[in-house]
C-alpha cells in the first residue's frame, strides 16, 4: 500500500518559504553583529526559520512576517548571549537627540558608515541593547519607531541607546589594534586542506569519525561516516575548488575558492574534531552571504609539512 502524499504547505507557509530566501542575508547581517560572529550569526538564522516554521500556525494573520522573524531572531540571539554571559546591558541615561532620519546631516551619514564598516566581532564589545539599536538603525536602516516596537522600548530610549552605542563604537574602532598576524594552521586542518586540494576523497573519508555530522544550510542534516562520505562524492563530480586554511574571529576555518585567482574566498567551511577525527562539518556553499562581512585571515601555509602518507 502506497504512502499518502506529503501535505502541501499552507499559503502562510509558502509565504514564509518565499520570504526566507529574500530575507536571509539581511537577517544574517543583524544576527552576525549581535552575536559578534558570522558563523554564530548563521546558526541563529537557521534556528530562526526552523522555529518560525513550527510556530507559524499560531501567528496572527495581521502580523507582518518580516517583523515577526526579526523578533524571533533577536530573542534567540539574546538567549544565547545570556547563556554565555557575554555582557549585561547598561542602564539608560538621559536621551540624546539624533539627526532627523529623513534628512541626515553629514555627521549622521558618517556614523552610519562607521557602523557598516566596523568589523563584526567588535559589536560584541557593546552592551546588548546598544548593539541591537546601532545595528538596526545604522546597518539595516530601520526607523526609530520600528526599532522601538521590536525591542519594546520608547523612541526616546532608542535614541539614548543609539547615541551611546555610536559613541562607544567610535572609541572601540579608534582603539582597535591592527589586523592580527596570520597564524599557522593546525596539523589536522592542514592535512584536510591538502587532501581536498589533491582530490584524495578516500583519504578524506578516512578522517571522518563514525558519528560525524554534516550541515549544509537549506539541506537536510547528514549523519554517520557513510552518509557524510557522500559529501566528498558531490565535490568529486563538481568543478575543482581550492581550499586554504584560514582564521576568522579567532576560529580556525577553511576558505573555499572557486576562482583560484580571486582575492576573496567564495565561501567557507568549518570543521570540529574529536580524537583527531572530524566530528562535524559545516559547509556554507549555499549561504554565501556569510562571507560578505567576514574578516578572513589566511594562514601563512595551508599545506602540511611532508605528509604524503595518504597518496
Amino acid at each position: 500500500m502506497s504512502e499518502p502524499p506529503s501535505p502541501s504547505p499552507t499559503a502562510r507557509q509558502a509565504q514564509l518559504l518565499a520570504l526566507a530566501g529574500e530575507l536571509r542575508p539581511e537577517l544574517h547581517r543583524y544576527c552576525a553583529r549581535l552575536m559578534g560572529s558570522v558563523i554564530d550569526g548563521e546558526d541563529v538564522v537557521q534556528d530562526t526559520f526552523a522555529r518560525a516554521y513550527v510556530a507559524l500556525d499560531e501567528l496572527k494573520e495581521d502580523l507582518p512576517l518580516r517583523a515577526w522573524l526579526f523578533r524571533i531572531a533577536h530573542n534567540r540571539a539574546l538567549d544565547l548571549l545570556r547563556g554565555r554571559a557575554v555582557r549585561a546591558a547598561e542602564p539608560i541615561e538621559a536621551a540624546h537627540e539624533v539627526a532627523d532620519p529623513e534628512s541626515p546631516d553629514p555627521v549622521e551619514i558618517l556614523m552610519r558608515r562607521e557602523a557598516v564598516e566596523t568589523a563584526v566581532s567588535r559589536f560584541a564589545e557593546l552592551p546588548t541593547v546598544q548593539r541591537s539599536v546601532v545595528i538596526l538603525k545604522d546597518v539595516l536602516d530601520q526607523s526609530l519607531e520600528e526599532i522601538a516596537a521590536m525591542l519594546d522600548l520608547t523612541v526616546n530610549a532608542v535614541k539614548a541607546h543609539l547615541a551611546r552605542g555610536r559613541a562607544r563604537l567610535k572609541v572601540i574602532n579608534a582603539q582597535a589594534s591592527a589586523q592580527l598576524a596570520p597564524r599557522p594552521p593546525s596539523p589536522t586542518v592542514s592535512r584536510y586542506v591538502a587532501l581536498f586540494n589533491r582530490r584524495d576523497w578516500d583519504g578524506l573519508r578516512a578522517m571522518l569519525a563514525d558519528d560525524v555530522r554534516l550541515i549544509q544550510s537549506t539541506h537536510p542534516l547528514r549523519a554517520g561516516a557513510a552518509d557524510v562520505g557522500m559529501f566528498f562524492g558531490i565535490y568529486s563530480r563538481s568543478a575543482p575548488v581550492r581550499l586554504a586554511s584560514a582564521w576568522l574571529d579567532g576560529r580556525e576555518v577553511i576558505a573555499v575558492y572557486e576562482d583560484p585567482q580571486a582575492m576573496k574566498p567564495s565561501y567557507l567551511m568549518w570543521l570540529e574534531w574529536k580524537d583527531g577525527r572530524i566530528s562535524f562539518i559545516r559547509d556554507y556553499k549555499y549561504v554565501r552571504y556569510v562571507i560578505d562581512d567576514a574578516e578572513v585571515v589566511l594562514a601563512p601555509d595551508d599545506e602540511p609539512a611532508g605528509d604524503d602518507t595518504a597518496n
